[in-house]
């Protein structure tokens, strides 16, 4: 265990839960108990193992959830850890079967856990889930996604913060499909998302590499590589205020950034191709720079 994370403030794991929710607070304020809150709204007859992971928060927004829902677990950690190695503090910390991550500024607003268990149970070779998400306007946000080539990557990064529907993008985020089907898919949005643990079992936990963002490519990738699936099921359903926390943000622009680096380095650029590494980072950084001006980052 770290010394920046302790573990023993939580109680015990319960032994019999179907399956354990893990939520990741930064200082998330409010948004953090209605999160939790929707958990235990959300369960069906699913036994949950609810665990907040505080990365040090000063909001007290851990206090107040736990609070409201005492049945929920908290994980202190004494320094902000990043997105990865919070999320595997709280997998570590929790026994279930299956582990369902969710943002901290989400809401489950359809289906239950107990029903998502069962998408799960339903395909056994499945590694991850991921489920239905829209934006706080109604609006599906594609957290379902196909693996891009470097073309589609490169048109999708470098127009996108322009021209949101652009061909790039359409073809990245599978945009002519509703989410209302079913169905096996490359890879799937971290913010909401189920993990097996037999599939974290082979393949490993988050790359803590990551601090912040592609950590959830990056384990699908993995899980596939290894004869894990990856499905969508719109049988939950998740309400998300995609970048409440991190938009305007400077940082959180260049870390993205880091993070699509070292996702290239590990799984795009075998090789001769690693030759090409100075070049990405050098496209990575304008883009950075790029998306901070049409932002007017701080």
């Amino acid at each position: 265990m770290s010394d920046e994370e302790d573990s023993s403030r939580a109680p015990s794991p319960a032994p019999e839960a179907d399956i354990a929710v893990v939520v990741v607070n930064y200082n998330a304020g409010a948004a953090l108990a209605a999160c939790v809150r929707s958990i235990h709204e959300s369960s069906g007859d699913a036994v949950v193992d609810a665990v907040i992971v505080d990365n040090a928060s000063t909001d007290g927004s851990a206090d107040d959830a736990v609070t409201a829902w005492p049945q929920t677990r908290v994980i202190r950690n004494s320094s902000n850890l990043g997105f990865a190695a919070a999320v595997n503090v709280g997998i570590r910390a929790t026994t279930a079967p299956y582990v369902f991550l969710l943002n901290p500024d989400a809401e489950i607003v359809g289906g239950t856990l107990a029903g998502l268990v069962k998408v799960a149970a339903d395909h056994p070779r499945a590694g991850a889930v991921g489920v239905l998400t829209k934006n706080v306007d109604g609006s599906v946000y594609p957290s379902a996604r196909r693996f891009p080539t470097m073309i589609e990557a490169l048109g999708h990064a470098f127009l996108v913060p322009f021209w949101l529907d652009n061909p790039f993008t359409r073809r990245y985020t599978m945009a002519g499909w509703d989410r209302r089907s079913e169905r096996e898919v490359d890879w799937a949005s971290g913010s909401s998302m189920l993990l097996r643990r037999d599939a974290l079992d082979e393949v490993g936990l988050f790359d803590e590499g990551y601090w912040m963002y592609v950590e959830d490519l990056d384990i699908c990738t993995r899980m596939r590589r290894c004869g894990w699936t990856v499905r969508f099921s719109p049988v939950l359903e998740v309400a998300h205020e995609v970048g409440s926390v991190t938009s305007g943000k400077r940082r959180y622009t260049l870390q993205h950034s880091m993070s699509v680096y070292r996702y290239f380095v590990k799984f795009r650029s075998p090789g001769w191709m690693s030759a090409l590494r100075p070049a990405a980072w050098l496209v990575l950084r304008a883009r950075a720079a790029l998306v901070s001006w049409k932002r007017g980052d701080a």
